[in-house]
């Protein structure tokens, strides 16, 4: 009898020893698989590259805790696990006591929020336009944000300096690249429409470890947080793998559908100027089109639509993302024009409804009008956010100023609707400096 108890107690003491090993490995699988992704992103670079091999962004900078290696951050982040009582941790270490929480681990860490990727091209005398547009998804945004910067060569040093200086906000972090297009085709993609501004059509080649990335040009000003249009990825049906708004609501000043020699999608185009992505769906999908009964992949079809549409596009890179998505619509979200507010929605009259009711999200000064006198609202709106620090009274003191400067305009169409351009500007600032830190 003693012989069988002995058993069971040995039994039962290897099961107990058991179950607490099956949930500390449990719990370091689950805490592994969270942060997934989480780390730095990796730029990898297309094979056709300089050099032909895979390479990675040329400068990197930090604007989060982990460029401050030297701040207290011990025991915020349960990264180590040991089956010690707690007072035989070392003292240098941060960790648990395994024994009797590894079960809870899981639950017990704050996850950290994922990032937001936002892409943009900058060539020529671009740099003050990128930066401004830099800091107005910064001043609203609430995740985190990775900037992927494609610039040229002489451009680097500024950025640099401009954004390191930024560092104390702590809310992104950047990476730059340099410019870079097929070898064999290099000169010829990069005088397509604007210098460099073809570079996008490649992001889904270079950047092969970003999943999801918003593309802007550089002249983009975010009037709303970059939150809310990276939420649209979540609305993105099986089949759609970007998304981009109408180039016009009013096909009577359409252009695509009055001068377009070329397919394209819809009624009367799309604009590229703003372009949501998942471009891990980009990568695999095989793509209709008019040059083969193969379909084929996002790598395999820019040479070819180069080659037969190259004197029958105006628009360049977004005349040629036109075709792709003539010939692939159910791949295409399309999102309301208030996400892309460019000239052509007042210039003739209000033609947004969107943006009438609800103000306007992203502005989009296309045709140099941040640095002209033809549409004096839309530059009001640029110089107040280049001119805005990143202090919250200054944030909160831009609206009563630019409302008089905006009250000079109504003697353009544009002007004659100004509120329309604070609406949602105003409601932006309410919510991100006005409401106590818990609310927000």
């Amino acid at each position: 009898m003693r012989r069988y108890l002995r058993i069971v107690v040995l039994c039962l003491a290897c099961g107990f020893c058991s179950l607490l090993y099956a949930f500390s490995q449990l719990a370091v699988s689950l805490e592994e698989g969270a942060g997934g992704g989480g780390g730095k992103p990796q730029a990898a670079a297309a094979s056709w590259l300089a050099g032909g091999g895979r390479g990675g962004a040329r400068g990197v900078g930090s604007a989060g805790p982990a460029a401050h290696p030297g701040r207290s951050d011990r025991c915020k982040d349960f990264s180590l696990c040991y089956w010690n009582p707690y007072w035989m941790l070392p003292s240098d270490v941060c960790g648990m006591n395994c024994f009797w929480e590894a079960a809870f681990r899981y639950s017990l860490k704050v996850q950290p929020a994922q990032r937001m990727h936002l892409a943009v091209v900058a060539c020529g005398e671009r740099l003050e336009e990128t930066i401004t547009m830099l800091k107005s998804a910064i001043i609203f945004s609430i995740r985190p944000l990775q900037f992927h910067i494609f610039a040229e060569d002489q451009l680097h040093d500024s950025f640099k300096g401009i954004l390191e200086s930024w560092s104390f906000l702590q809310t992104f972090n950047y990476s730059l690249y340099p410019i870079t297009f097929p070898s064999e085709n290099a000169a010829e993609w990069k005088k397509l429409f604007k210098p460099c501004a073809s570079q996008r059509l490649f992001l889904p080649l270079i950047l092969k470890e970003v999943d999801s990335l918003l593309y802007v040009d550089t002249d983009i000003l975010f009037l709303r947080p970059v939150d809310d249009i990276w939420s649209l990825l979540k609305k993105f049906n099986s089949t759609q793998i970007a998304a981009m708004a109408p180039e016009h609501e009013e096909p009577r000043i359409g252009w695509y559908n009055r001068f377009a020699r070329h397919p394209y999608y819809g009624k009367t185009g799309v604009n590229s100027g703003v372009m949501l992505m998942n471009m891990t769906r980009m990568r695999r999908k095989y793509f209709k089109n008019d040059m083969t009964a193969v379909r084929l992949r996002w790598g395999d079809i820019l040479m070819p639509l180069l080659k037969k549409y190259k004197l029958n596009i105006t628009w360049g890179d977004q005349d040629l993302l036109n075709i792709i998505f003539f010939h692939n619509p159910e791949s295409l979200f399309v999102f309301p024009c208030q996400w892309n507010y460019r000239p052509d929605h007042c210039i003739y009259g209000s033609n947004c409804q969107g943006a009438e009711e609800e103000g306007i999200f992203i502005l989009h000064g296309n045709r140099g009008v941040y640095h002209d006198d033809k549409q004096p609202a839309f530059r009001a709106i640029y110089e107040a956010l280049r001119n805005c620090s990143f202090k919250d009274d200054n944030i909160r003191s831009l609206l009563k100023p630019l409302e008089l400067e905006l009250q000079k305009t109504v003697h353009t169409y544009c002007g004659k609707i100004y509120k329309i351009f604070i609406k949602q500007l105003t409601k932006s600032i309410q919510d991100r400096y006005d409401r106590p830190p818990k609310e927000r």
